[in-house]
């Protein structure tokens, strides 16, 4: 477009201001310049136009050219006003990409998320879901959290995580008296890779392979959800179950507990910035969260 010449940006905005408030003076004082540097911007797209935009007096009047090239101005410049990419406030925001396992993100992150977004309002959060076996969604994200062994995820263990078997209270009423972890023998288990029961047994003093009995769940919560419907016991952890610990859902059998063959890990990040602030907040929410939910172990027992 060989013929087309465009006045700056500055000299639009001068324009506008002039046009809308009457004066050079008042023009500058909303753009923090002099009422000079207003003149002479709105001078330059007046050369530049071949043509006055203002007929000059103790108010300015816009001539029939100005009134007529204001509209398109005040069109072109709210079109650019409307780009968030220039608004100041955008411009600070900084983007953080979380990725997460589902049953980490709605029992554990999710609850204490407001305490982080009101400490850190500049950082605008992204939790994405990455799914075990499956998992590719976390390739791009800024802090991952993943659950496995420590040998081969790696990253910073996030909470002293500890299991024992939690049942629904509709499926005690219908077994036979468990008071002792061998009494176990009596009833359904729920399995799942994610939680093996192996670490329990060893602690229980159980020589007991695998359950191999029933479906197999790829989730932690899908199991929580299964002894919440009566399925069977589930190998659990009081800080995903708190909730239901709480208000009996639940019930913690025996005082049993065992280190969890997985734990939950915040892998390496960025070493400064939102990361690093994102990391070092969910380490001390998670070690928080475990620490509360033994708490509330020992309380019921003790109660």
């Amino acid at each position: 477009m060989p013929d087309l010449r465009f006045p700056s940006i500055d000299g639009l905005r001068a324009f506008e201001a002039a046009a809308r408030l009457g004066t050079f003076e008042k023009a500058a004082e909303e753009l923090a310049v002099t009422a000079s540097a207003v003149g002479k911007r709105i001078v330059a797209v007046e050369e530049l136009l071949g043509t006055p935009l203002f007929q000059r007096g103790p108010r300015l009047t816009l001539t029939p050219a100005g009134k007529e090239y204001l509209t398109h101005v005040r069109a072109a410049l709210g079109l650019l006003a409307a780009a968030p990419q220039h608004r100041r406030g955008a411009r600070r925001v900084q983007r953080l990409r979380v990725s997460t396992p589902p049953t980490f993100a709605r029992h554990i992150l999710v609850p204490e998320l407001p305490a982080f977004t009101a400490a850190h309002p500049a950082v605008e959060l992204e939790v994405v879901l990455s799914i075990p076996f499956l998992d590719d969604a976390g390739t791009e994200a800024d802090v991952q959290v993943r659950h496995g062994d420590a040998a081969a995820v790696g990253g910073t263990v996030l909470m002293p995580d500890v299991v024992l078997p939690m049942a629904a209270p509709s499926l005690l009423s219908r077994l036979p008296p468990l008071r002792t972890p061998a009494d176990l023998a009596r009833a359904p288990l729920l399995r799942t890779p994610l939680e093996p029961w192996a670490p329990w047994f060893e602690a229980a003093g159980l020589p007991w392979a695998e359950p191999d009995q029933g479906p197999r769940l790829l989730d932690l919560g899908l199991t929580l959800e299964a002894a919440l419907g009566g399925q069977g016991v589930a190998l659990a952890r009081p800080s995903l179950a708190r909730t239901w610990l709480e208000n009996g859902a639940l019930v913690p059998l025996f005082d049993v507990r065992a280190t969890p063959a997985h734990q939950y890990h915040v892998l390496p990040h960025a070493a400064g910035g939102a990361a690093a602030a994102f990391a070092q907040w969910l380490q001390r929410s998670c070690e928080r969260i475990a620490r509360e939910a033994l708490e509330q172990l020992a309380a019921r027992r003790a109660g």
